[in-house]
């Protein structure tokens, strides 16, 4: 008797459930749409709304100016119920932001933190949450929670980051653990690549799109992985690590930037070209832009070296697209062409190539689009209790 007495309870909250993340994803979105993708009926819908505008969670708005609305009623989230930081730890910079739960940005700072250490970098994280929610104008006690991109696995068990960037210290620390002392917040640390794959599934060139892999190639390299529309981090938390792509190979196919300034080096010994020592990769692309034929030849092994990182991840997976992010993915004008003739090449089904539309901005947008669902969560469970 006790199961059948809470079996419309737990049908109640399953449908409020269900109701409160189409909003989140869809907003705004009508009664009668959220009806058709969730599946259910106008009237249990309206019963899952009726309980979502009592409690505060979500109100009724407008469509778009200009568009008609047939005497619909549309629903979006309730913006400030609760609002969320998302932080974006590299080696050189820290980037912070705070947005609500319709997503809208409240504020963003970025401060400087090269060659900081462990106990720097939770201080300076602690004085841009305050000056965020100074920006904002908001009170520390609407955040719900902080998620942090970091560069390195992120394992559940220890809550130390493994193979970790550089970055002194950090797979040395319970870094979510000082942090969360500091901020007084719950904080989620994540790999910084799986991130900005989420930051372009929510408002990047990845919209829509359920298989698509984030590759980033900068100072480092790696790839985020989604699959049936979720992200996909493997048994260890170390999916995408492509650095062990290229273990027991002879030849050095990295396309990172040491890399790359290594083989223009190397390249470019006797050679008639421009480029100079240290052959940073951002004068060896602007060179090649103004017709060095070296740079040119430093690109184009560039673009040979991703095509063989997109290969593996294309010929497994099957994803549908690849977004190329980085220092160096970002360059599509030069990039784009060559990986798609080489990857045309050498699969049956080469997946769509893009790049990044977030830019330097992936990283938090993904860290913000991970702390509004977990929101979501937070002020639905609040208002059960």
């Amino acid at each position: 008797m006790a199961r059948a007495r809470a079996l419309p309870g737990l049908l109640r909250d399953l449908n409020e459930r269900t109701v409160l993340e189409l909003i989140r994803v869809g907003a705004p979105i009508s009664r009668a749409e959220i009806s058709r993708r969730a599946g259910i009926s106008k009237p249990t819908v309206s019963l899952a709304l009726r309980s979502l505008l009592e409690a505060g969670i979500v109100r009724e708005t407008s469509l778009e100016p200009g568009r008609p609305t047939y005497g619909a009623v549309y629903f979006e989230p309730v913006p400030d119920a609760a609002v969320v930081l998302g932080f974006d730890l590299g080696a050189r910079f820290l980037r912070g932001a705070l947005c609500d739960l319709r997503g809208d940005l409240r504020a963003r700072h970025d401060v400087e933190v090269a060659g900081a250490g462990i106990a720097e970098i939770v201080e300076a994280t602690a004085a841009l949450q305050s000056s965020l929610l100074e920006t904002s104008g908001l009170a520390a006690g609407v955040v719900d929670g902080a998620v942090v991109g970091v560069p390195g696995v992120v394992p559940t068990e220890t809550g130390l980051v493994a193979v970790p960037g550089d970055i002194p210290g950090l797979g040395e620390h319970a870094l979510g653990a000082e942090l969360e002392d500091r901020l007084g917040l719950p904080v989620t640390l994540e790999n910084d690549v799986n991130l900005a794959a989420l930051g372009e599934q929510w408002r990047g060139v990845a919209q829509g799109v359920d298989d698509f892999a984030f590759l980033s190639v900068g100072t480092g390299l790696g790839a985020g992985i989604v699959l049936d529309g979720r992200l996909h981090r493997g048994r260890n938390g170390a999916a995408g690590e492509l650095d062990y792509v290229r273990s027991g190979r002879p030849d050095d196919v990295d396309p990172s930037a040491g890399a790359i300034s290594a083989y223009a080096a190397t390249l470019g010994k006797g050679a008639a070209t421009t480029l100079e020592p240290p052959f940073d990769t951002r004068a060896i692309f602007a060179a090649a832009r103004a017709g060095d034929p070296t740079a040119a030849a430093v690109v184009e092994e560039t673009a040979r070296r991703i095509a063989l990182h997109v290969l593996p991840i294309a010929a497994t997976v099957d994803v549908s697209l690849v977004v190329l992010g980085g220092g160096i993915g970002t360059n599509g004008d030069l990039l784009l062409d060559p990986v798609r003739r080489l990857l045309a090449g050498w699969l049956p089904f080469p997946p769509r190539l893009e790049v990044s539309s977030l830019g330097d901005g992936a990283v938090l947008t993904g860290a913000l689009a991970t702390g509004v669902r977990a929101a979501h969560e937070s002020v639905f469970t609040r208002r059960a209790r």
